[in-house]
């Protein structure tokens, strides 16, 4: 029986270059996880956009002198470009800029404002005195209320991870004038996240397996302070409008509220793209439904705790049913760059467009994926991810695959072999290839996706170990029948290491593919007699710092 299992990625700020720590962050795990999920037969679903309201895109649109639309439009192409570089397979990337979305996330406020879960109130919003105009977070930046760091933003700091507002920062500057701005009121509508503490804190004690840095900092939020009301709107003109007028012209529903709600308007989209609108219910309305969120661990409250209370807010009012809940986020820490973590907006670290400048792309996702900061923060350099590819992915998989092709053409005619008995050690092989497959479907189960690669090079490993032990280049001339079942165990082997390298490895698996066909499932299959066997030709190319 398949499972629908929507792959929800964090959208991305289209407001400048995302750099290598988002991609080992977010979106190569989720696509990792996504083309194996295809493989062994789930119905998925991978969804995520450019987030084209977030204040940062302001913030850049004024230090530019252009608008907006013009940073959104640049970036997002940028993106999309590099996502196909990287061969990420969204089933839809799309944006926040959508009249779908802006539909949908009307949706979900008028029925939380009907059901109380939203209401209005006056309250002190930082205002630049020279520039006359509230400030949104991101156009705030000063000392963090908790850590004390110096540099934090106005809505959550880089240094804790802690998210506040921005009236609670010590000594606020302003970032389009530099002046200190002032407390003035205004008007906004608040979204009552106080209402789901209880039921926020039944939801997360009954999640078995999460990672253990997600959970508790979900549960400690809960359990010190819990959650507070928050402004949903803002003193803005770029954004989605409001679905009501009562709070006059000059206000939008800020990023915090409707990015997160993109999940279900870009599932929606894509149902309506298919020419089947229901369709996206098959996620969003089943029970056997698997929701699995991909993002980094700074967004770890938006999706662990105000999504999630957002989704209930709404009961079954979209749609007919109630929503489905999040029933993993396996939340990835940060990539550091020689001890600061990685930042776009500070200018910290490599670019995906300077990593794909440097590196293949199957090289690439292998060094990060290698380097997945599963459990705690990575450090990675472009020397880390040069050795990663030269002394493990070239030497280890490139070099089997090169030196067993490569004799299989030469000794069995260009064509794979009738084998005689297996020996031993050949039993001995397949059954630790086989094991080891067993092993990582397990480990993705789990989304532990680093230990899942590690699995498939330590079979590749022992493949090696294979040859060099039987060495059927040495036996071609003395024994040519016990060489070819030796290059036809070791094919088999090939055979089923490719496929637990194929979700990591996209690229060079689908030149093995061309020859071997596509995988059926997660596991090996007999290899026919007969089958042709190109030419080698190198996987991948040793890198040179």
């Amino acid at each position: 029986m398949t499972t629908p299992v929507l792959v929800a990625v964090a959208w991305p700020y289209a407001s400048g270059s995302r750099h290598i720590g988002h991609l080992a962050g977010a979106y190569l795990p989720s696509d990792i996880f996504a083309r194996q999920q295809r493989i062994i037969g789930n119905e998925v679903l991978m969804v995520s956009g450019s987030d084209v309201h977030g204040t940062p895109i302001t913030v850049r649109a004024d230090a530019e002198g252009v608008t907006p639309q013009d940073i959104v439009d640049r970036y997002h192409s940028e993106f999309l470009q590099q996502w196909d570089q990287l061969g990420i397979s969204w089933d839809l990337y799309t944006t926040t800029g959508t009249s779908n979305h802006s539909e949908v996330t009307q949706q979900m406020f008028l029925s939380q404002l009907d059901k109380g879960h939203i209401d209005r109130r006056k309250s002190e919003q930082l205002f630049d005195e020279e520039a006359k105009r509230f400030l949104p977070d991101r156009y705030v930046e000063g000392t963090c209320p908790h850590c004390g760091s110096q540099d934090a933003r106005g809505d959550q700091c880089d240094q804790c991870g802690k998210t506040y507002d921005a009236i609670e920062l010590l000594d606020p500057r302003s970032k389009m004038s530099s002046s200190t701005p002032v407390l003035q009121e205004t008007e906004h509508f608040y979204f009552r996240y106080s209402d789901f503490n209880q039921p926020l804190g039944s939801f997360l004690e009954a999640k078995q397996g999460w990672r253990n840095h997600v959970i508790n900092f979900a549960m400690g939020w809960l359990r010190e302070e819990g959650l507070l009301d928050r402004a949903i709107t803002r003193d803005l003109d770029w954004g989605i409008k409001l679905p009501v007028d009562d709070l006059g012209e000059g206000k939008r529903i800020y990023v915090w509220y409707d990015a997160v709600i993109g999940y279900l308007s870009a599932s929606k989209e894509w149902a309506e793209s298919r020419g089947d609108p229901d369709r996206w219910k098959h996620w969003w309305h089943n029970p056997q439904a698997r929701h699995v969120y991909f993002i980094g661990k700074d967004n770890i409250p938006f999706h662990v705790l105000f999504w999630p209370a957002q989704l209930m807010a709404v009961g079954k009012d979209i749609g007919g049913e109630e929503l489905h809940l999040p029933d993993d986020v396996p939340a990835n820490q940060y990539v550091t760059f020689k001890g600061g973590k990685a930042s776009a907006s500070r200018g910290v670290g490599m670019t995906i467009e300077e990593g794909l400048k440097r590196f293949q792309p199957d090289s690439l996702r292998y060094a990060l994926a290698a380097n997945f900061p599963e459990q705690a923060d990575t450090e990675i350099s472009i020397e880390e991810i040069a050795r990663r590819v030269n002394d493990e992915l070239v030497a280890n998989w490139g070099n089997l695959v090169n030196r067993v092709i490569s004799m299989t053409h030469k000794t069995c005619g260009g064509a794979v072999a009738k084998p005689g008995t297996y020996s031993e050690e050949d039993v001995s092989l397949l059954e630790f290839v086989d094991r080891s497959l067993e092993e990582s479907a397990g480990l993705f189960e789990s989304v532990e996706l680093r230990s899942a690669l590690r699995k498939g090079m330590e079979a590749a490993q022992a493949a090696n170990r294979y040859l060099n032990a039987t060495e059927p280049w040495k036996l071609s001339k003395t024994d040519p029948e016990r060489a070819k079942t030796v290059l036809y165990v070791a094919l088999s082997a090939i055979n089923g290491i490719r496929v637990m390298l194929s979700p990591f490895l996209p690229f060079s698996s689908e030149k093995l593919n061309e020859f071997l066909g596509e995988p059926e499932g997660w596991q090996r299959i007999q290899l026919p007699v007969g089958l042709p066997i190109p030419k080698p030709e190198p996987l991948f190319e040793k890198v040179e710092i």
